[in-house]
């Protein structure tokens, strides 16, 4: 279930930071997730957790906590990840 934390956050802090691959620090598959899975949550994370970035746990646990603010798109992906 960690790596579905990681991959979801991994994938929206490259979508939000331009990351690039060699930046990251393991090298974990599908971690960029879906095209629609960034463009989701992508402007959330700009509004509401722009703060937390690099930190993957951290955008996650942001974008958690402001379940209630963002938008459905994005509360869709963190459920289809069990969040």
């Amino acid at each position: 279930m960690i790596r579905k934390f990681s991959i979801l956050a991994t994938a929206i802090t490259i979508a939000c930071c331009g990351v690039s691959y060699a930046q990251l620090p393991l090298p974990l598959p599908n971690m960029e997730g879906t095209p629609e899975d960034r463009a989701a949550c992508e402007p959330d994370v700009k509004r509401f957790c722009k703060a937390a970035i690099p930190d993957n746990m951290k955008v996650l646990s942001c974008l958690q906590a402001n379940r209630q603010k963002i938008s459905k798109a994005c509360q869709g992906v963190l459920t289809r990840y069990g969040q």
